[in-house]
């Protein structure tokens, strides 16, 4: 007898929605219920997936036992990211951890409530990410790392050993750090980027 799956609301309907409506997918964990957008999205569809509101409805959803994950992007800031998620947060505790099938994930590593690691990505032993990050397309995350809250490590970035990633940090592609170096808060590395950072110990 098949078991019926959670059912999850997407928060966000552009690209990067796109991308994460595919790793829910492969992962088969929960079944897409809706996207909820700009109010004048209602009735339009993402992937065969129907806009079904606005952010307004997040308190009647919560309500009626679904699960959330944020799939608005960030490049430029995490703002709406972040207001999204405390936004969730305030009405229910049933926000998706998501991830690919096709990632790799160390069994001693941490991933926090609200993050989606997506294809090909590879986080290793002692790596500690945090809550409402991407780790987007072939991004490796090394030892001991650790990307604090509401970051993006963008696709085939590489975040070297011992590295923190500070709260809001975007992390641009192909970008890699050093060894044991920290980025400032809400900071933005450049795509391609080799980041020296500043020492953290």
């Amino acid at each position: 007898m098949q078991t019926e799956h959670p059912k999850i609301i997407l928060v966000g309907g552009g690209g990067h929605c796109r991308a994460v409506i595919d790793v829910i997918e492969q992962e088969g964990i929960y079944d897409i219920a809706g996207i909820i957008d700009q109010p004048q999205k209602k009735g339009k569809n993402v992937l065969g997936y129907s806009v079904i509101g606005s952010d307004d409805e997040i308190p009647h959803l919560a309500k009626d036992g679904y699960y959330f994950i944020v799939t608005v992007g960030h490049i430029k800031s995490p703002k709406i990211r972040i207001e999204i998620f405390k936004q969730i947060e305030q009405h229910t505790d049933k926000i998706a951890t998501i991830v690919s099938p096709l990632a790799y994930v160390s069994s001693h590593a941490k991933i926090a409530k609200g993050t989606v690691i997506m294809h090909h990505v590879l986080v290793n032993a002692g790596a500690s990410i945090g809550k409402n990050c991407i780790i987007n397309t072939k991004a490796l995350v090394e030892h001991d790392a650790v990307v604090e809250n509401h970051c993006h490590i963008s696709t085939g970035a590489i975040i070297n050993g011992g590295t923190i990633v500070k709260e809001g940090t975007f992390f641009g592609s192909n970008a890699a750090s050093k060894e044991y170096v920290k980025t400032n808060e809400i900071d933005f590395i450049k795509a391609g980027d080799i980041f020296k950072g500043y020492k953290n110990g």
